[in-house]
């Protein structure tokens, strides 16, 4: 017996040996093999085996290989020279999170006792070999987040008893094979952000332990299939961001476990089920952009654990008077044809954080809601809407409000004093209403003010050119005063204290966006004459627009402070003086509109020194002298500079004195440099409008070379780089 224990002993060490040699080997073809978590991987006289010391190594007690974990360890190389013959008791493999690459070899097949394969978050290519259907005790497969491609192999339903198939994030295609339907064990499926396309296949009805199932941002098409009610352990389907199409089924409502619903930008279409009434563990439900009709079902009140609702971009019709939602804390309905009064579980919620209610056909006036309840009210949005009335002064006590857009309404009166005691709002829009008052100075406090919209309304008299406040308005870098009545001077206090205006107000090295992870302050984007939405808008925006009032003297010095300003608009006034050579220090300025005013004098050279001016717009006032040539001088047209009898010079065709007697020299002492520039070097402009939290007509332009490098322009070149980079955040 000794003797056998012996032999057995001898020739477990002899296998344990083998197998480090063999792993040894395969760490030498890796390109990371010096890195510390594989200095442990050594052999020396006194230790041949790799189960005591090696990292991610572990073994059974005959000293074999059963665990490989590497995840997250940097490693780098690829799985050519793994010796999966030569561990035959492995059952484990975990290297997620870390640079592998190439392909998955066929060989992995041979690891027959494999329970558990991680390959996810790599750079794995090529397609999944057929071979991994015979691993027949494998419980979980991760490849998600890699490089693969092809169809997803038939043979992976031959792994009877697989629990977690996660293949999401690579660009998978073809249809989902209806072999999966035979992984009876399945309850976790997650096949998201691939190519796939055809239809849900009906052999996936027998998967009755699904938990988890994500088939969001594919190709998928055809309906959802109704047997997915049958699937009583659901607790998250998400299917959105696919083709498909048909009603959303009635069967849903079984699912008594669902806690996540998402539907979202499909081509659904017919009502919603009033049996997701049933849904009693659901917290969100997703339904936005597909093309759903009818009224919002007076069951989804029963659903009193739902936090998240989105049916936005529908054809929703009907009120929500009769609904009681006072337990919800996301609420989107934007973009239907929702009507009738606004709901009185406004003022009955102190759970709601966002309330977006724009574009619709709601009426009546805004809620008026006492102090009773703590309030959580971040955002309230009811842009584009009928409502009438005054702004009530109890507004005020949603204490939180981060954000009111009450934009393209029929909202009248005066704004209350009370608004005053907003310390956290960052957006007001109350553009495109009726509002008869003076300028509000009791905003000029607001320490988180960012964007103040009261365009086209019916504003009036002369701003102030004091304040009560030290500093007002301090975080303000969008104001849209525009189609108004405003008089007299521009509020010279204002442009002295427009803080985040100036250098270092905003950060250009790391931008951000306004909003939250669920609601995004948004803007108009209008590419030669088209409207686009844009959802999202940078915080290093920055934008006056004071045009159509009836501003008059000059412009104030002040306004050469403004160093991080991006667009000025003060066309359409009856501003008198000169063009402020302090202009010229507005060094990001892309727009500056002074069009139709009663401005005088020369327009100041300084201005060739912005760089990034993309539009330039001077016309209709009483300028005069030379127009100043260079740079991006040289790509305004004449529609810039009309209606200025006193101006001469390019691009106009009325000649200056001096330019006339050296018109046959300049022809004869053009260079190629020259003509490169006047025939090959374009201006493109990108327009961004108005909404809610927006910035008004911002312009994005970009310099397009084409051929030639005239040495004026290399260093004019190094000097925009960083402006051209900013740009390409924005496409």
């Amino acid at each position: 017996m000794i003797l056998a224990f012996s032999i057995s002993s001898a020739s477990a060490a002899a296998a344990a040996s083998k197998e480090a040699t063999t792993l040894l080997e395969w760490k030498a073809t890796l390109r990371t093999q010096n890195i510390s978590v594989l200095s442990t991987w050594t052999l020396s006289s006194n230790e041949t085996s790799p189960c005591s010391t090696w990292y991610g190594v572990f073994c059974n007690s005959f000293g074999s290989v059963t665990r490989l974990n590497l995840s997250i360890s940097d490693v780098v190389g690829t799985l050519y020279s793994f010796p999966f013959s030569s561990l035959p008791s492995l059952t484990h493999i975990d290297f997620a999170v870390n640079q592998f690459y190439g392909n998955i070899p066929r060989r992995i097949g041979e690891l027959t006792k494999l329970v558990y394969l991680d390959l996810s978050v790599n750079q794995f290519s090529g397609k999944i070999p057929q071979e991994i259907g015979k691993l027949r005790n494998l419980e979980v497969l991760h490849i998600f987040v890699n490089l693969l491609n092809g169809s997803i192999p038939q043979e992976i339903g031959n792994l009877s008893s697989l629990v977690e198939l996660a293949l999401y994030t690579n660009y998978l295609e073809g249809p989902i094979p209806g072999s999966f339907g035979r992984l009876s064990n399945l309850a976790y499926l997650s096949l998201y952000e691939n190519q796939l396309s055809d239809s849900i296949p009906g052999e996936l009805s027998s998967l009755l332990n699904l938990v988890v199932v994500f088939l969001d941002t594919n190709q998928l098409s055809g309906p959802i299939p109704a047997f997915f009610g049958n699937f009583t352990n659901l607790e998250y389907l998400h299917l959105f961001n696919n083709s498909l199409s048909g009603s959303i089924p009635s069967e849903l409502g079984n699912l008594q476990l669902l806690e996540s619903l998402s539907l979202h930008s499909n081509h659904l279409t017919g009502s919603i089920p009033a049996s997701l009434g049933d849904l009693h563990s659901l917290s969100l439900l997703h339904l936005h952009q597909n093309r759903l009709s009818g009224s919002i079902p007076r069951e989804i009140s029963r659903i009193t654990h739902l936090q998240a609702l989105d049916l936005s971009s529908n054809s929703l019709t009907g009120g929500l008077e009769q609904l009681s939602w006072n337990y919800m804390s996301f609420i989107f309905l934007e973009h239907n044809m929702l009507n009738g009064l606004l709901p009185s579980f406004i003022c009955n919620s102190s759970e709601l954080v966002i309330l977006n209610l724009s574009y619709n056909n709601f009426s009546g006036e805004l809620p008026v809601c006492s102090n009773d309840l703590s309030y959580n009210l971040s955002v309230f949005d009811m842009r584009m809407n009928n409502i009438e009335g005054n702004l009530p002064a109890t507004l005020s006590n949603f204490r939180k409000l981060r954000s009111l857009c009450l934009q393209g309404n029929k909202l009248e009166g005066k704004i209350p004093h009370s608004f005053a005691q907003f310390e956290y709002l960052e957006t007001l829009d109350l553009g495109e209403n009726q509002i008869n008052d003076t300028f509000p100075q009791c905003l000029e406090a607001l320490p988180n003010l960012q964007v103040l919209v009261l365009k086209s309304n019916r504003f009036h008299g002369v701003i102030n050119q004091s304040s009560e406040t030290e500093r007002p308005f301090p975080s303000l870098r969008i104001i849209d005063l525009s189609y108004n009545e405003f008089s007299g001077p521009l509020p010279s206090i204002y442009f002295k204290n427009f803080k985040a205006m100036m250098n270092g107000g905003v950060d250009m090295i790391d931008p951000s966006y306004m909003g939250s992870s669920y609601y995004f302050d948004s803007t108009t984007l209008i590419i030669k004459g088209v409207e686009y939405i844009l959802v999202r808008i940078l915080t290093v925006l920055t934008a006056i627009d004071l045009s159509r009032n009836s501003f008059e003297k000059e412009m104030p010095e002040y306004i050469g402070n403004l160093q991080s300003l991006r667009y000025l608009n003060i066309s359409h006034n009856l501003l008198t003086g000169s063009i402020p050579s302090v202009i010229g220090n507005l060094s990001v300025l892309e727009s500056l509109d002074l069009s139709f005013n009663q401005l005088e004098g020369k327009i100041p050279q300084q201005l060739t020194g912005v760089y990034t001016l993309a539009r330039l717009n001077l016309s209709h006032n009483e300028l005069s002298g030379h127009i100043p040539q260079g740079a991006q001088f040289d790509t305004f047209d004449n529609d810039s500079y009309v209606g200025n009898s006193g101006l001469c010079g390019h691009p106009l065709d009325k000649k200056c004195e001096h330019d006339i007697g050296e018109q046959e020299e300049e022809d004869e002492g053009e260079d190629d440099d020259n003509d490169f520039f006047f025939s090959g070097f374009t201006w493109e402009a990108v327009v961004i409008g108005y909404a809610c939290g927006v910035v008004p007509a911002f312009i994005v332009g970009y310099w397009m070379l084409l051929t030639g490098k005239p040495n004026w322009l290399l260093s004019y070149i190094a000097r925009i780089q960083a402006h051209a980079m900013n740009q390409n955040l924005l496409t």
